[in-house]
């Protein structure tokens, strides 16, 4: 019996260490994105065969690359205190493992969207866990502090995915959005990076707020978000939808303009804001894209 329970409790934590590689919070993230997309995509409610493969596709494909992730910096996870706990790390996933479930779940997400979506929406899965995995993990972040800048552009990718599981194609709508989540991007991660400042510097990884100055790391999170919420406003005039939307939208920018001129760099709070920074970035995507959904939908 006490080995009975011995394997059982083995098991569950092998399952949960291959949930981790996943990173399924992030992943949520990316999914914020793709229903807006299917729905603005489609002018309404998108058929629910597509949203399921979608769906399903989509997370099969964020954590394959975040798998991927994992094992090519397993190094650096072991001595950051974030990443600490990170099963490679403990042990409690091989390498071998990893890198046979990151790229059984890839394959499966493609098959997936080839089956049951569009060819050119299996395309941008595919070019989405290849831009993460090799030009922005094994290319970019150990290498320039514009990093999460340019890598960041696969997280955008959810939305080429979901417009183009719909209509096989892409249009100036898809662009904007594509291009409010690139530049959301930035100002989000580097208010993370902010709080694990020294994490980052322990593990040799040129963070812009690792490598720069705080008035420099400032103006570059003015600057994205600024285009953020410009790119915002582009998307609700290019999709047509009701003047209600356009006004909610500049308020939601606003709000994010008001949470980044709190940051000021010669106060004690300064990584404390940075922490709001990131809470709220998040709530500001998941706030827009339901902002999307029913614009579309009640338009």
């Amino acid at each position: 019996m006490p080995m009975t329970m011995t394997a059982k409790m083995r098991d569950r934590s092998k399952l949960g260490g291959y949930i981790a590689l996943m990173k399924l919070r992030v992943v949520e993230l990316l999914l914020v994105t793709t229903l807006p997309a299917l729905v603005l995509a489609q002018k309404g409610i998108p058929s629910a065969g597509v949203s399921i493969a979608t769906i399903l596709g989509g997370t099969l494909a964020a954590g394959s690359a975040n798998a991927f992730n994992m094992i090519i910096e397993s190094d650096i996870d072991r001595v950051m205190a974030r990443t600490s706990k990170r099963p490679l790390v403990t042990g409690v996933i091989s390498d071998r493992a990893a890198i046979v479930f990151a790229s059984a779940i890839g394959l499966i997400s493609l098959l997936v969207f080839w089956v049951f979506t569009t060819p050119m929406a299996t395309l941008f899965t595919f070019i989405a866990i290849a831009y993460y995995v090799v030009i922005y993990t094994m290319g970019l972040k150990r290498r320039t502090s514009q990093n999460i800048v340019w890598g960041g552009a696969a997280g955008c990718m959810p939305v080429f995915i979901g417009w183009a599981a719909i209509t096989n194609s892409l249009s100036w709508a898809a662009v904007a959005f594509f291009l409010v989540i690139f530049f959301w991007t930035p100002p989000h991660f580097w208010a993370l990076a902010i709080k694990y400042k020294d994490d980052y510097s322990a593990a040799g990884i040129p963070m812009l707020p690792v490598v720069a100055t705080k008035t420099r790391v400032r103006t570059e999170m003015w600057f994205h978000t600024i285009a953020m919420i410009i790119s915002s406003i582009a998307l609700i005039e290019i999709a047509k939808l009701p003047l209600w939307s356009l006004i909610f939208t500049v308020v939601l920018g606003l709000v994010f303009a008001l949470q980044l001129i709190q940051l000021n760099e010669k106060t004690d709070s300064y990584a404390k804001v940075a922490g709001k920074i990131f809470q709220w970035s998040i709530s500001y995507l998941s706030l827009f894209s339901i902002l999307l959904v029913v614009a579309q939908l009640v338009s």
